[in-house]
């Protein structure tokens, strides 16, 4: 279960999750169903909650409305229509790789309808703990929040009383008791989840795989002699994706005359709110000269764009999960220059993987461009040392051998039937 299709929304969390489903088709002794939320995206036909717009097998939702807040689903027609399609299905293990869009009692319509399925939930942000669309970065400067309370969140929103949070949590924890296990794509995300309370016995670490293709073997380009080292961003273009930082380490750059390098910067901020929209159109009329905007791209040419530079990017300034981004550098065999912070700093080594710089510091990111700079041979001297990420083949074979473990402690738990007593 994802919370969108890739057929309407190309976010990573989706794509993620229908490779999975991809991959679990090639197995052998294995059947998987597909199902995705909508969020409005897709027309219901004839009152009919659950469609099949992209084929068998595959299931879309196409109810819309949610509150964000407790993340709950008003619509009435979704419970009893889900849990018809659960009863049909008869699967083994309900994964969710999201719970927006369906809602977080998706968990208690699964265990009602489905009492020996193993239910395992999928960790994407931290949604749950965090109202900040799950960013966990304070409201308004954007500064890193350690950890959560019914205090300090209500001091992000002083609309909402400390009871409220209180009593968010309480509602979430209540459904998500329901899973049997939570995998997280990396280390850091299960440790904040594990001190907001979840049971660490039940949270595994499972990294998003990389989709295999056939590319040549990706040499590193040489610095050109007229651009000098040119490095990478790829992305969305928000604030917490670190571009103003970026450009700011750009322009400290271009002031103190640092030649031999530019930041070409590929990416959409179409999406971002209106004021974001104004005040980056006003920066890119006065892009320093060692900045150079590509404009959007799409997704299936990431590996041609990252083959042309040397380095990636990632100055994001919240504590990012397992950025799909860094994955695809270290698949095009790109260092990749980062935040120290969250699954950047896990997922990029330093030194190894490339090189880590303070969060939220343009002066600490120029620096280490200028150094860079001065000796581009440093990137190359990396090639040896980078990690090759995990293939979608890899992250499924894991997951099955989790869905076998907790299917059988499903099995050996479960309270025998009338006909086995009667047997017995």
């Amino acid at each position: 279960m994802s919370h969108m299709h890739p057929a309407v929304s190309r976010g990573g969390a989706e794509i993620a999750a229908y490779q999975m489903h991809q991959a679990f088709l090639t197995k052998p002794g294995v059947s998987s169903v597909f199902l995705a939320a909508s969020a409005g995206k897709v027309q219901e036909r004839l009152g009919a909650r659950f469609v099949q717009p992209f084929g068998e097998g595959e299931w879309v939702y196409s109810g819309a409305g949610f509150d964000h807040w407790i993340h709950a689903n008003p619509d009435p027609e979704f419970p009893p229509e889900f849990a018809a399609l659960l009863r049909e299905l008869s699967p083994d293990v309900v994964h969710l790789h999201h719970y927006t869009n369906f809602g977080v009692e998706t968990l208690l319509h699964i265990r009602r309808a489905l009492p020996q399925a193993a239910i395992v939930l999928t960790l994407h942000e931290y949604l749950a703990i965090c109202n900040h669309f799950g960013q966990m970065v304070k409201r308004p400067g954007l500064g890193l929040c350690e950890t959560s309370s019914p205090r300090d969140c209500a001091r992000c929103f002083p609309e909402r009383s400390e009871q409220d949070f209180f009593l968010r949590e309480m509602y979430l924890k209540r459904f998500l008791r329901l899973a049997d296990h939570f995998v997280s794509p990396s280390r850091f995300l299960a440790q904040r989840y594990v001190a907001w309370g979840l049971d660490p016995q039940r949270v595994s670490v499972i990294e998003n795989g990389m989709p295999e293709h056939a590319l040549p073997p990706a040499e590193l380009p040489q610095a050109d002699p007229e651009d000098g080292l040119v490095l990478g961003f790829f992305g969305q273009i928000s604030r917490l994706k670190g571009i103003d930082v970026l450009l700011d380490a750009a322009a400290l750059l271009e002031k103190q005359k640092v030649e031999g390098l530019r930041i070409d910067i590929h990416g959409d901020y179409s999406g971002q709110p209106p004021a974001f929209r104004e005040l980056f159109e006003q920066r890119l009329e006065k892009l320093p000269g060692n900045v150079r905007y590509c404009g959007p791209y799409e997704n299936r040419r990431v590996h041609h764009l990252m083959r042309s530079v040397q380095a990636v990017l990632v100055p994001s300034i919240w504590w990012e999960n397992s950025p799909l981004v860094i994955q695809e550098a270290l698949a095009n065999r790109r260092p990749v220059i980062t935040s120290d912070i969250g699954g950047m700093a896990e997922k990029v080594r330093d030194g190894l993987d490339g090189f880590h710089f303070q969060a939220g510091s343009p002066f600490a990111l120029a620096s280490l461009l200028r150094g860079l700079a001065e000796r581009p041979e440093r990137l190359a001297a990396l090639q040896p040392t980078l990690a090759v990420p995990p293939s979608v083949q890899d992250t499924a074979a894991a997951t099955l051998r989790l869905y076998r473990r907790l299917v059988a402690d499903q099995r050996l738990s479960a309270p025998p039937s009338p006909a086995q007593e009667i047997a017995a």
